[in-house]
């Protein structure tokens, strides 16, 4: 049985899983309320709010597994990339329940975690795989060959697209986190109202900056009745902007590697658009896109485990460096 904690970002996040990939728990408390007001994740409000969440959420894992500290037999937590303050504090307290109970701790990168979702149910992909990995902080397209073997194809030159979807959201006025308020109101308007840009670059990379200025000139172009009355438009125009770029270059990629399987994982994988236009994909379960424990328990099961008192000097990264 092991137990995953995850504090990468504004989630603070525990689950249970057994090696059979049985998912026994999963809670996932929020802290996007609590950010709005500053239209962002505030690092050190984040660290702070992970403090006091932590023993709780973890407990609440525990209770709905219906399992106790005793029953365990490893420990894993996500060990970067993310807000540095905010890992510290997942890393802390997986060190200490590790230690308390003689376990042996499995530090796990979060990107390798957002492709295990796809290794639950009711995917239960298995290698090899082309994998869209796309999210607030991230967008990659992943050759995934095992497991725990990610080779790099291309990456975003400067906006992820879940960034790309936040900045959007924020200049049509729909708040913090926008990705799911801006997907609601695409819904409403005609995806070809606008004429938004695609970056055209070499090989298998993504740009969304070009994309997101175009939409703040023609926001700022209009008066503030004819937003209102053009904003669903503008948000359907946005997002099936991203979503082409996203798709086109995945099935570049498919292409280039021959790869026989698409998959998608991410925050950005919840999107209701970019899973029509990926219909033939495996989608990770809406539940598990975003950030959670789950899929770091998930990865947990493939990677080798620290013995005590191996992990007690271990510490927290910010970026990763595929190859």
């Amino acid at each position: 049985m092991i137990l995953a904690i995850e504090t990468s970002c504004d989630e603070t996040a525990a689950a249970l899983i057994d090696d059979a990939g049985r998912l026994h728990a999963n809670v996932v408390s929020s802290q996007a309320e609590l950010h709005a007001r500053f239209g962002g994740v505030v690092p050190e409000v984040a660290s702070r709010r992970h403090l006091e969440l932590i023993c709780p959420v973890v407990q609440s894992a525990l209770d709905e597994a219906k399992l106790t500290f005793d029953q365990l037999d490893r420990v894993a937590v996500t060990q970067g990339p993310g807000l540095i303050g905010a890992l510290l504090v997942g890393i802390s307290a997986a060190k200490a329940i590790a230690w308390g109970k003689g376990l042996p701790l499995v530090p796990v990168d979060h990107l390798l975690g957002h492709v295990a979702a796809l290794y639950l149910e009711p995917v239960r992909l298995e290698p090899p795989f082309l994998c869209l990995l796309t999210s607030g902080g991230h967008t990659l397209l992943l050759d995934v060959q095992e497991h725990t073997s990610l080779r790099l194809l291309g990456t975003t030159l400067d906006d992820a697209a879940g960034e790309a979807f936040d900045k959007g959201a924020r200049l049509l006025g729909l708040g913090y986190p926008g990705g799911a308020a801006l997907d609601m109101l695409a819904r409403e308007g005609d995806p070809g109202a606008y004429s938004f840009p695609v970056a055209r670059l070499d090989g298998l990379d993504f740009s969304f900056s070009g994309l997101k200025t175009a939409l703040l000139y023609a926001v700022r172009g209009l008066d503030s009745a004819e937003l209102e009355r053009r904003r669903a438009d503008l948000a359907a125009s946005y997002q099936h902007a991203i979503v082409r770029a996203l798709v086109e270059q995945t099935l570049q990629a498919a292409e280039k590697i021959g790869a026989r399987q698409i998959a998608v994982a991410g925050g950005v994988a919840a999107n209701s658009e970019l899973r029509r236009a990926l219909a033939g994909a495996a989608l990770a379960p809406v539940e598990l896109c975003t950030d959670n424990a789950a899929m770091i328990a998930s990865a947990a099961r493939y990677l080798k485990p620290l013995n005590p008192p191996g992990y007690l000097g271990l510490d927290a990264y910010a970026s990763r460096q595929l190859a």
